[in-house]
């Protein structure tokens, strides 16, 4: 399959520049991916998509404020990183803008508390440092770091807490599992007294979700690893419902990721690790039943999960429809559920 494939036209004007007042605000478009068909609401319509014994996933990682702006140590000139992963020891894997320069031995200097000196590239242009610093981690990152918005988001952030979830947890993504932006407290206590079982996972958010895919053909593409972790009462909660018949709903991408990841032989496993999982038109689905995501960039991956889960004609076309429709797109933009 060529990468082509996977686009469509998207107004500039489109892209959201901050998220819906209130979260639950946003339209829904839900998606028959038997039938292509496509109906238009608002978001708290999904409690009416609810049947009793519907089992929800959210992705419970919290973004930490992952982007810091320092100096190198001997030239003065200015850096931008992103943390990426943490690697043990103080190490992180990085991303370094402006890179080219960024070579072993580096010293990049961001206070007098932090300080971070290069190791090693990465396979995937990115770099590993080993950090130095004489307070809490933490929190120098709570005083000096920015929240790691993405590049098409020009507005800046009133509040941190709008790009985290209500539900966010454990610390550790470089992105917020945007699809559960939509979600307040009182939504999913209402989804729990419509019959609904709310679950988490953990996955926290890296390079995979910066990271374009740049090769034509796109079985080509590899993916970059990210961390996961599912809890004994949620593999218990989730392989229940599947013997049971009822539905696994994945809330994002990133909770079909870790769900079809640790679910490979059918029943979903209990545990943590790093995956890989690229999911493109011709995976083999073992867990997920309805995905509520996002309206995602063309040529992403994430748009070609869509495509595998429903199709890549119904996807294409409730896509062209949404555009039509005035939808706002990606991180803060509105939403679809896909059954």
């Amino acid at each position: 399959m060529k990468l082509e494939e996977f686009n469509y036209d998207l107004p500039k004007e489109l892209i959201a520049q901050e998220p819906a007042e209130p979260r639950d605000s946003c339209r829904l478009m839900i998606l028959d991916r038997k039938t292509g068909e496509y109906t238009h609401h608002t978001f708290r319509d999904i409690l009416d998509e609810i049947r009793p014994g519907d089992v929800f996933v959210f992705n419970n990682t919290k973004v930490i404020p992952a982007r810091l702006y320092g100096h190198r140590k001997e030239t003065g000139g200015k850096v931008e990183i992103l943390l990426l992963t943490p690697k043990g020891n103080d190490n992180w894997e990085i991303l370094v803008n402006p890179g080219k320069k960024a070579l072993p031995g580096q010293v990049i200097e961001f206070n007098e508390h932090l300080s971070c000196e290069i190791l090693d590239k990465t396979d995937f242009g990115g770099r590993v440092a080993h950090f130095t610093y004489d307070q809490d981690f933490d929190s120098i990152l709570e005083e000096i770091g920015e929240m790691p918005i993405p590049p098409y988001i020009h507005k800046k952030l009133e509040d941190n807490d709008e790009y985290q979830t209500v539900y966010a947890k454990y610390k550790g993504s470089a992105a917020a599992p945007t699809a559960g932006l939509h979600f307040t407290k009182e939504l999913m206590e209402e989804m729990k007294n419509r019959g609904a079982e709310i679950r988490y996972v953990t996955l926290h958010v890296g390079l995979g979700t910066f990271r374009p895919v740049s090769e034509e053909n796109i079985e080509e593409h590899e993916m970059h690893k990210e961390f996961y972790s599912v809890t004994e009462e949620t593999a218990e909660a989730v392989n229940r419902a599947k013997a049971e018949g009822r539905r696994i709903i994945a809330v994002g991408t990133t909770s079909v990721r870790t769900l079809e990841s640790a679910g490979q032989s059918g029943k979903l496993q209990a545990g943590s690790g790093w995956t890989q999982l690229y999911i493109y038109p011709g995976y083999t689905w073992h867990i997920v039943d309805a995905i509520c995501t996002n309206f995602h960039l063309p040529e992403s991956t994430l748009i070609m999960m869509m495509c595998s889960f429903a199709g890549k004609e119904h996807v294409l076309n409730a896509y062209k429809e949404a555009v039509r429709q005035r939808y706002r797109f990606f991180s803060f933009g509105d939403a679809m559920f896909i059954r």
